[in-house]
């Protein structure tokens, strides 16, 4: 349809443009003459006969054509890719856990930060003084609960808390993991150190309850912050049967 209108459209403009005006301007060594530009001419008037697909018939003829190519791809080229072939190897258990954001490929200075998580039980301490050392030590890096976005789940228990340490003052993801994690190990030989007698020394918990002030959940009062209260907490008589297996386990 769109064809016979622009067919139509020509004729009335090669009516209506004046005969002298119709000659085509060219380089001067380019020369076309009136057979040409009626041969044209008539292969435009002439109407369309259905002998080809429109274009969306070559669209999917071009998508085909891709699918092909892929194919051919896995055929004849995937089995090359045995020679690169190398047996799974379990990852070495760490206590770490590292957090990154991408966007996808998108560029973002996010990208760069790093964050790491590690549970306080986790960590080469000698003994309670030391743990009570990297608590104080670790001021607002560290939490009694597992934060909610590092990566650890709420399933985890609590024990001695979590230390969290992020950074995104370099311009690349590795030279920031290297800083939080040179960081934590500073953290570690200063706590295993006995001379720093920090047993007078309180931990500071204000982070902790003026998080839970903002939340707004009741979780500062009644000491709520380092006791949640949960199921074990109801008589056995009052939990569904249904559930008692799991109180008693």
């Amino acid at each position: 349809m769109s064809f016979r209108l622009a067919t139509s459209a020509l004729r009335s403009v090669r009516r209506s443009v004046p005969l002298a005006a119709r000659s085509v301007a060219g380089p001067s060594n380019i020369t076309i003459s009136d057979d040409d530009t009626e041969f044209y001419s008539d292969l435009l008037e002439e109407p369309f006969r259905d002998d080809d697909t429109p274009a969306l018939g070559h669209l999917m003829l071009q998508e085909q054509r891709q699918v092909l190519y892929y194919l051919r791809l896995i055929e004849h080229e995937m089995p090359k890719l045995v020679a690169y072939r190398k047996p799974f190897e379990l990852a070495p258990e760490t206590p770490l856990v590292v957090r990154s954001v991408n966007y996808a490929g998108e560029e973002h200075p996010i990208t760069a930060k790093r964050v790491i998580v590690v549970a306080v039980d986790s960590l080469p301490l000698k003994d309670e003084d030391a743990v009570h050392r990297i608590k104080v030590l670790a001021g607002p890096r560290w939490t009694p609960h597992p934060p909610t976005d590092g990566g650890i789940s709420g399933l985890e228990e609590w024990q001695n808390g979590y230390i969290k340490i992020s950074c995104e003052d370099f311009p690349k993801p590795a030279m920031n993991l290297k800083w939080a994690s040179d960081t934590l190990d500073r953290l570690v030989t200063h706590a295993n150190n006995a001379n720093h007698d920090l047993k007078d020394v309180p931990v500071d918990m204000r982070h902790v309850y003026s998080k839970a002030r903002k939340a707004r959940k009741g979780e500062h009062t009644r000491g709520r912050v380092l006791a949640r209260p949960s199921i074990l907490d109801f008589p056995i008589e009052w939990i569904p049967k249904r559930r008692q297996k799991y109180v008693l386990s």
